[in-house]
């Protein structure tokens, strides 16, 4: 089997693959990302690959149609909008899984051919306030980094970033570079002890939102202890006295950090020179997310750590390619090749290069404006591309009302159902990963190619292509006859020369002569780092230090809620939950709260929680762990209404932003949470898809079928019909078992002598050995045998899955400690968890200590 080389689809690390047509997935040793090594997502890319669930066919209101008729009704309807409404009454919201050229073409038509701005991307929510703090202080969105700084660093500090789950691949070589070095230092700051924080010499609790108040402080402390480049401040940076002023009146201690802490932290940072300073989300998705960058930038442009090699700030972005939409200027206030939309010389460039009949003067909507826009009935026509909106943005059910309040939706996806695609009059179907090709740019600016190694679906297209044939139906079909990705690519390039005497930093003339098939993974401009010599990008050649202050403190009255990531998950699951195993680890929506938190509201192991704000209210498995803080409670942000009844985390945020950015405040929310009183919790298996139905419903992939746990505030007058609906096997033999006093309810059901479905409930956490329950489906075993629950002595139990990369169960774990295995690394040699993304190894050491892992264990 020949292997193609790919990329993997998933966060910005942008890891090289080898892909088979036949399933074969390995990391891509020759690729600088990762050297070959892949996260337990990229790990189970062939899980996810099938056509379940795929969109094979356009559809208009819910009926299959050929594409003619899909896009005469397209183009026809944003026709009808820009004559009658004009070119602002109409938007694109798209997604950083596009691929660049997908990316392009839809900024060409937008911006250039409809004349409006308004395109924005779900790339607004993860690092416009980067983008923003980059422009302001460099002049320009430039990464001054690449990867080695990793390496090469003596310190690194990783704030609102856990790398262990989110960027693993980073994560590990940073890892590497620690036992290679052990005089490496890492510091994490983050308001959680997250596994992160595991590889961490100094964990920094700090407060939500309390970034600008620490690295103020530490501008304050570099600047009393002489720890500044005077030098490379009076050739390269503007600004300093202004930004050093303002920072000298901040209160440290709103930072929520101790004296001591901040003491220990402020003379590590200034007594290493070679400092490479990581930030994620939690800096980025604050309503002061701008100021934290350049509070962050601040500090390294003051001492001239910047540009030269283990030095310099440096963001992760979420998404593989938001960094190529970034390029292409795939937001709304951004043109192509870095270029500002308020200059009228770089408009005039590209409207002359696209030999475009207009272009837009002004920015459009962002993100939340968009759907605000949508929601006032601004909007006539809306396109939405490979994302998912009424799940991923704040306020969710408000955006979900918004997007049902346009005249005319499209979507464009790779799957037939979403809670954005479910709300559209169109559906157009993509070629997903594995069957398309193009390029993506990942967070060190290296662009690679990603190939198609699989067959398309008859009627799925390109997203590049689906944009293009729309374009063409409304009348510019010269300016989209592109035949292949790579003349899109080509044209991009081209694009980039022509505005090269703007002296911009992006400058892909080393693409000018390549070989598109053949192209290897290159990092623009020729692995060269930025700006230890200067050369930034504002008129004077100078960077320019900002002068924040912190935000005001807002009391809250109930919890604090944390949003964010889990480690085998990615974004609304649309892909990922189809991999059995990454389901394994954790299957339900969960609040993971302080012992303190829990135990004022009298919630225990296993017990379900219902939060509120004053958007929503969601139903979590409450996850019991001293990693989190007290007063505040952490939940991942991926459980759509395709997975679960009430586990959509977005409705509960308020869409405030940064008012600079435009980036929403995802991370962060006030809550009040109480003890979700059930009647009875119920725990299932099928060979057939279950619903996600009642007031609590959690449904995820298994290798036999499905699996759901369940709860609900009345239990059912009979137990037959109900169970044959939620786990959707209306027909075969029913085997009850009931005890009235205690409550326990068992139920199997055969066709023939197959077990096709097993249910469990009970009024309280219901326990037993699920991954034995879940081996069971599909299999001839009794009715008796199946409703015990658990296997005899003859089953080995794996118990719940521990390392989704190696498929360990926590109970072959603990089986390996029993045998003699008293490291993580011993653990690895017998059952080789641990052992690829290294990311469980945390977990691992919480086995070791003989911690209790909920929601693992049973």
């Amino acid at each position: 089997m020949t292997l193609t080389k790919t990329v993997c689809p998933y966060c910005g690390v942008g890891c090289g693959v080898l892909a088979g047509a036949d399933g074969t997935i390995k990391g891509d040793p020759d690729h600088p990302a990762n050297f070959g090594r892949l996260c337990s997502k990229g790990t189970a890319l062939s899980e996810t690959i099938d056509l379940e669930g795929r969109l094979l066919a356009p559809k208009v209101h819910g009926v299959d149609t050929d594409w003619d008729t899909a896009l005469d009704l397209v183009a026809s309807k944003f026709s009808e909008a820009i004559r009658d409404h004009g070119p602002d009454s109409v938007a694109f919201y798209v997604s950083g899984q596009l691929l660049t050229e997908d990316y392009y073409v839809a900024n060409k038509l937008m911006k250039g051919f409809i004349g409006s701005a308004n395109i924005d991307t779900n790339s607004r929510l993860c690092m416009a306030s980067s983008v923003a703090g980059h422009k302001r202080a460099f002049g320009s969105d430039t990464v001054p980094g690449i990867y080695e700084d990793l390496e090469d660093a003596d310190l690194i500090v990783l704030v609102g970033s856990n790398l262990a789950w989110c960027h693993p691949v980073l994560h590990q070589r940073i890892a590497a570079a620690k036992t290679a070095r052990p005089d490496m230092k890492v510091v994490n700051i983050d308001p959680r002890r997250t596994a992160t924080t595991d590889l961490a010499d100094v964990h920094l609790r700090v407060a939500p939102d309390g970034d600008v108040a620490l690295f103020n402080g530490l501008l304050t402390y570099l600047a009393e202890t002489k720890n500044l480049d005077h030098a490379y401040l009076d050739a390269h940076v503007a600004g300093a006295r202004e930004a050093i002023e303002l920072a000298a009146q901040t209160d440290p201690s709103q930072s929520g950090l101790s004296p001591e802490g901040l003491a220990q932290f402020y003379a590590l940072w200034a007594g290493t020179p070679k400092v490479v300073t990581v930030y994620s989300q939690g800096v980025n998705q604050s309503t002061s997310g701008t100021d934290k960058v350049n509070a962050i930038i601040n500090c390294h442009l003051a001492t001239g750590r910047i540009g030269k090699a283990g030095c310099g700030p440096f963001s992760v972005t979420g998404q593989p390619n938001a960094m190529g939409g970034r390029e292409v200027g795939g937001m709304a206030n951004m043109l192509a090749n870095h270029l500002d939309i308020e200059n009228a010389g770089h408009r005039d460039a590209v409207q002359g290069f696209w030999a475009s009949p207009t272009i837009c003067t002004s920015a459009g909507l962002k993100a939340i404006d968009l759907f605000q826009a949508c929601a006032a009935g601004k909007i006539k026509a809306l396109w939405i591309i490979s994302t998912n909106p009424a799940v991923s943005m704040p306020d969710a059910k408000a955006v979900a009302a918004a997007i049902a309040n346009v005249p005319f939706v499209a979507v464009s996806d790779i799957m037939a159902r979403t809670d954005t695609g479910d709300l559209s009059d169109v559906l157009l179907p993509a070629t997903g990963w594995g069957e398309k090709d193009g390029t993506v740019t990942n967070s060190e600016r290296r662009i690679s190619r990603q190939r198609a190694f699989l067959p398309r679906p008859e009627m799925a297209r390109p997203d590049w292509k689906i944009i293009c044939d729309v374009a063409q139906k409304m009348g510019w079909g010269d300016a989209f006859s592109y035949r292949s990705a790579a003349e899109v690519f080509a044209e991009y390039v081209a694009l980039s020369a022509a505005t090269r005497d703007f002296g911009r930093d992006l400058d892909l003339s080393i693409f000018a002569d390549a070989d598109y098939a053949d192209l290897i993974p290159t990092q623009w401009p020729n692995n060269k780092r930025f700006f230890a010599n200067g050369g930034f990008f504002h008129p004077d050649g100078k960077a320019r230090m900002i002068a924040v202050t912190p935000p005001v403190a807002v009391p809250s009255e109930g919890l604090t809620l944390n949003t964010g990531r889990n480690r085998d998950q990615w974004h609304t699951m649309t892909r990922t939950g189809k991999a059995p195993r990454l389901g394994a680890h954790l299957a339900e929506p969960y609040a993971e709260m302080h012992p303190d938190d829990a135990t004022a509201m009298g919630v225990g192991y296993g017990d379900l929680v219902a939060v509120k704000s004053l958007h929503g209210d969601v139903i979590l498995r409450a996850l019991i762990t001293d990693r989190a803080t007290k007063g505040q409670v952490f939940a991942p942000m991926h459980w759509t209404g395709q997975q679960a009844a009430s586990g959509k985390i977005n409705q509960l945020i308020t869409s405030n932003v940064d008012p600079i950015s435009g980036q929403p405040a995802l991370k962060t929310g006030s809550i009040v949470a109480r003890r979700f009183e059930a009647a009875w919790f119920g725990f299932g298996a099928s060979v057939s898809p279950l619903a996600p139905t009642g007031r609590y419903a959690a449904i995820s992939r298994t290798a036999t079928g499905w699996q759901g746990e369940f709860a609900d505030t009345k239990a059912p007058d009979d137990w037959d019909p109900f169970v044959r609906d939620i786990l959707a096997a209306p027909s075969g033999d029913i085997s009850v078992l009931e005890d009235l006093k205690s409550g326990l309810v068992r139920i199997a059901l055969h066709e023939g002598k197959r077990l096709t479905a097993l249910f469990f409930a009970s009024p309280t956490p219901v326990r037993l050995a699920r991954s034995y329950v879940v081996s069971l489906i599909g299999t001839e075993t009794s009715a008796l045998s199946s409703l015990a629950g658990r296997g005899g002595a003859d089953h080995v139990d794996a118990g719940a899955i521990i390392c989704a990369c190696m498929n360990v169960g926590v109970n072959t774990v603990r089986s390996a400690i029993a045998d003699g295995a008293r490291t993580v690394d011993a653990i690895g040699e017998v059952t080789c968890a641990g052992t690829n993304c290294g990311s469980c190894k945390p977990e691992l050491s919480a086995i070791l200590a003989g911690l209790q892992l909920p929601m693992a264990a049973e």
